[in-house]
């Protein structure tokens, strides 16, 4: 399971990945009768799968059993050939790893005092987040496109093309107990990946998935309803950010989660081949405020598959407005994305040319229109996948007393309310947003894959 700390803006993966609950290979068939309007039953708070997604997944069952044991990709040979290095020339690439001043009392601690906003140049030597580190960002041509796949084949291979591991190792000391400043006791976020018992389900190189197609809210079991092994997705992750986060938290994501993507690009007032970050042209200015509009640039991708997903966490903010979490992050198949992008200049439907920071109304809006509505997420238990906020939050997060003013959190769930909690967070959990430090990142990504899950 790749589970993604979301520093960004937004998070979109063009790719099903929710391991809870994976129909994208329960709806491979083109021929069955459920691709008819009325055998799709997704609807506004609707929990209704498309008719014979478990029974066409259960008699693939013994086609894709494999012991429930994840397989992993490996490479043997090294990618950084003369013939690939002249395609890509910052493949491989890793940048200086400066450490802690020997006989100093700086640790990783010390990296999380800073602010969540800062760009790093405060940061003491070590904490792998200094600009100075990164260097300046390359040039590129007007039309360069950017290799998405580099940092995928730097996690299977295991090595940077000087020979270091990748991703780089992680200091035993971000097991430890970490508040968000430092500190050895207050760290809620270890608390709540203990608490609702949060493991990744394989290594990030993984080519498989388990998964439990009963595991989905609203679902009656039965005794043929249990965990199969699966050909893993394809996913392309994209974040939104700015070039002042690239040397701390994009250095942060590709050192850790970015490489359980097949794809990952960041889209960014400034271009980097050596991350990568493209730099999109849009209207209007730079801020977040436009939002919506800077992410209408028109991308040619892979042919899309058949089916139409739109998978995140939902809220329903009044009236008609249903729509998946930016923060949380969400995901559209690569048939949705198709569908999006011919209707992407429909100003009236989708909203062409509107600046707004809410893209994660405005495309819920837009696919509304196309037909394609929101899949509740939760699992058999009711318990979230995509999560708005960091782990601690969703744990500790309580309704206001009587007389408090409103909660906007509370009011977009009212339909179908808040576990509290353990409850909060699903075992199997996809994303949480606000984990905003690339310390923190590093902490959480020891926390699922490296530290001993017993202590």
């Amino acid at each position: 399971m790749l589970l993604m700390l979301i520093v960004g803006t937004i998070c979109l993966c063009l790719t099903l990945i929710w391991g809870g609950a994976m129909y994208h290979f329960a709806t491979n068939s083109t021929s069955d009768s459920d691709d008819s309007d009325e055998g799709k039953k997704w609807k506004f708070g609707g929990v209704s799968l498309p008719n014979n997604a478990l029974g066409r997944l259960r008699n693939d069952k013994l086609k894709y059993q494999s012991n429930h044991e994840s397989i992993s990709e490996s490479i043997d040979q090294s990618p950084y050939t003369s013939t690939a290095l002249e395609k890509n020339s910052y493949l491989g690439w890793q940048p200086v790893v400066v450490p802690f001043p020997l006989g100093s009392s700086i640790s990783w601690r010390t990296c999380f005092k800073a602010a969540a906003t800062s760009d790093g140049t405060d940061q003491p030597a070590g904490c792998k987040e200094n600009p100075a580190e990164l260097g300046n960002a390359p040039l590129v041509e007007k039309d360069w496109v950017p290799d998405v796949t580099m940092v995928r084949k730097m996690m299977i291979y295991g090595k940077d093309r000087d020979g270091n591991q990748f991703p780089p190792p992680l200091s035993k000391e971000l097991c430890e107990d970490i508040g968000v400043f430092g500190e050895k006791r207050g760290d809620t976020n270890k608390e709540c990946l203990k608490e609702t018992m949060i493991r990744p389900t394989g290594p990030l190189n993984s080519t498989t998935v388990t998964i439990d197609p009963s595991n989905h809210f609203g679902q009656e079991s039965d005794s043929e309803d249990g965990s199969i092994t699966v050909p893993a997705p394809k996913i392309m992750c994209l974040v939104y950010t700015m070039a002042n986060a690239h040397a701390n938290r994009i250095r942060a994501m590709r050192d850790t989660w970015a490489g359980g993507c097949d794809g990952f690009l960041a889209f960014s007032t400034e271009s980097d081949p050596r991350l990568p970050a493209i730099s999109l042209e849009h209207e209007g200015p730079e801020e977040y405020g436009n939002t919506y509009l800077a992410s209408l640039t028109r991308k040619d991708g892979t042919d899309p598959k058949t089916k139409e997903y739109f998978v995140g966490r939902r809220f329903h903010a009044g009236g008609d407005d249903y729509f998946n979490s930016g923060g949380a992050g969400y995901t559209l198949s690569q048939a949705t994305l198709r569908k999006f992008l011919a209707a992407m200049d429909d100003a009236q439907h989708c909203s062409a040319g509107t600046r707004t920071s809410m893209e994660d109304v405005m495309i819920a809006r837009c696919l509304n229109y196309l037909g394609i509505h929101f899949t509740d997420t939760r699992d058999a238990r009711g318990r979230e996948r995509f999560h708005p906020f960091a782990p601690g939050t969703h744990l500790d997060w309580k309704p206001p007393r009587e007389g408090a003013p409103r909660d906007w959190y509370e009011d977009y769930n009212k339909e179908w309310g808040i576990l509290q909690g353990k409850d909060c967070c699903a075992p199997d959990s996809v994303s949480f947003h606000y984990v905003k430090k690339a310390s923190m990142v590093r902490h959480m990504q020891a926390l699922l894959y490296t530290c001993d899950q017993t202590s």
